[in-house]
C-alpha cells in the first residue's frame, strides 16, 4: 500500500502526524521531490495566472508523484481547524481544483477536515484518508492517530526549543528526541513571519535561514511559540481569529514585536494571497506603533534572487547600524583624566 503525498502545503505543517498516522497502519508514503524551478513551472502553466504561488507549487508537485508512478495521492481539504475559524478558499477547495487541471488517471483521496460542521471531525476525516486501502476498523485507525499525535509533538516539542525544522522533523520521524544546550551569541535577532510552505520550501523562500545566518543574524519563527504566546500577541492588537492560520502569522507577529530582545521583522508573503495581505497591513501599523523595523517581502515564481537578497541585506545592515547607535547613546563619556577604557559589551543588551 502507497500513498503520494506532495511535498508542499500543509506538508509543512502536518507532515509528522500524516507520517505517524499512515506508517502505523503499514501505509508506504511516496514524498514527491524538493521544490525546483521546474516545479513552479509546470506547476503554473496549468493554472490561471492569478492563482497563488503555493498553489501552483502544489499542482507541480502532484506532477512530480505522477511521473513517479503513483496512483494514490492525498490532497486532503481542510475547511476548518476549529468552530468558524478557516482556511483560505484555494486551500479548502484544493482537491476540486487538482481535479480540473490535472488530466491524468489518478486517486484523489480527499478527505475533508471541517470543525465547523457536524460528523466532520478528525477521526471522520482520518476514516476518509484511509478508505481507499480498504481500512474501516475505527479502533484500529484511533490506535494509529495516538502514534500520529506522538510523532507530531515530540516535534513540536524540538521546534519550540530552537531545533531547526529539518532537524527537528528528521529526529521526529526516527522516533527520536534530541535538543540541543549548545547555543551561539548573534549581534541580531530577527522574527521570520510567514507560513511554513513559504519558510521552509528553499527554493521558495531562496534559503533565506542559510542567508541570514550568514549575516550573523538569529532568526526566531512562530514554531518557537506556544498558543498561549500566540494568542496573547493577538489580543494585543485586538484581533478576532477568522482565519486558521492567524496564530502563525497575526499572532506570532505582534508576540515578537512587543519583545525588545528582537531587532526587527520579516515578514515572506505570497503575491496575491488575500488573507496575508489584510493580516500584514494590521502587522505593519502594529510594528510601526511600536517603533520595531519591519521588512515585508512578496514572493512569485517570477521573483529574483537578486533583488531579494539586497533588500535582505539592505535591512540587516540598517538594524545594524540603529543597534549600534543605540549602544553608543548608552554610554557615558568619562573624564578624560580618569584615563579608563569602555568595554562596549557591557552595553549590548
Amino acid at each position: 500500500m502507497q500513498i503520494g503525498i506532495p511535498r508542499a502545503l500543509s506538508y509543512y505543517s502536518f507532515f509528522p502526524f500524516w507520517y505517524g498516522f499512515f506508517s502505523d497502519l503499514g501505509i508506504e508514503i511516496i514524498l514527491s521531490d524538493k521544490t525546483t524551478k521546474q516545479t513552479m513551472s509546470l506547476g503554473a502553466s496549468l493554472v490561471v495566472p492569478e492563482t497563488c504561488l503555493p498553489v501552483k507549487v502544489y499542482v507541480g508537485h502532484i506532477l512530480n508523484l505522477l511521473d513517479k508512478g503513483v496512483d494514490k495521492i492525498f490532497v486532503p481539504s481542510l475547511q476548518s481547524i476549529s468552530p468558524k475559524i478557516y482556511n483560505c478558499s484555494k486551500i479548502r477547495g484544493l482537491p476540486d481544483l487538482v481535479k480540473s487541471v490535472v488530466k491524468k488517471d489518478f486517486t484523489i483521496i480527499d478527505a475533508t477536515l471541517d470543525k465547523s460542521e457536524k460528523n466532520q471531525g478528525l477521526y471522520y476525516f482520518l476514516l476518509e484518508a484511509v478508505k481507499p486501502f480498504g481500512i474501516t476498523d475505527l479502533s484500529r485507525i484511533k490506535k494509529a492517530s495516538k502514534n500520529a499525535w506522538k510523532v507530531y509533538n515530540n516535534f513540536h516539542v524540538m521546534t519550540r526549543s530552537g531545533v531547526p525544522y529539518s532537524q527537528a522533523l528528521k529526529y521526529a520521524l526516527e522516533n527520536k528526541v534530541i535538543i540541543s544546550n549548545t547555543q551561539k551569541m548573534y549581534p541580531i535577532n530577527v522574527a521570520l513571519i510567514a507560513h511554513g510552505y513559504n519558510l521552509y520550501d528553499e527554493r521558495v523562500s531562496m534559503k533565506i535561514f542559510e542567508k541570514l545566518e550568514k549575516l550573523d543574524v538569529k532568526t526566531y519563527t512562530a514554531d518557537q511559540l506556544t498558543l498561549e504566546q500566540m494568542n496573547e500577541g493577538l489580543n494585543s492588537m485586538h484581533s478576532r481569529l477568522y482565519w486558521a492560520n492567524e496564530y502563525e502569522i497575526t499572532g506570532a507577529a505582534a508576540h515578537y514585536i512587543q519583545d525588545k530582545n528582537i531587532d526587527g521583522i520579516i515578514t515572506i508573503n505570497a503575491f496575491g494571497c488575500g488573507p496575508d495581505s489584510m493580516m500584514l497591513e494590521r502587522i505593519s501599523r502594529y510594528a510601526r506603533k511600536l517603533n520595531k523595523p519591519i521588512l515585508n517581502l512578496s514572493i512569485d515564481e517570477q521573483t529574483g534572487e537578486a533583488g531579494f537578497v539586497t533588500r535582505l541585506e539592505a535591512f540587516v545592515d540598517m538594524l545594524y547600524r540603529k543597534k549600534r547607535y543605540g549602544i553608543i547613546n548608552k554610554i557615558s563619556l568619562k573624564p578624560f583624566t580618569e584615563n579608563k577604557e569602555v568595554d562596549i559589551k557591557n552595553y549590548i543588551n
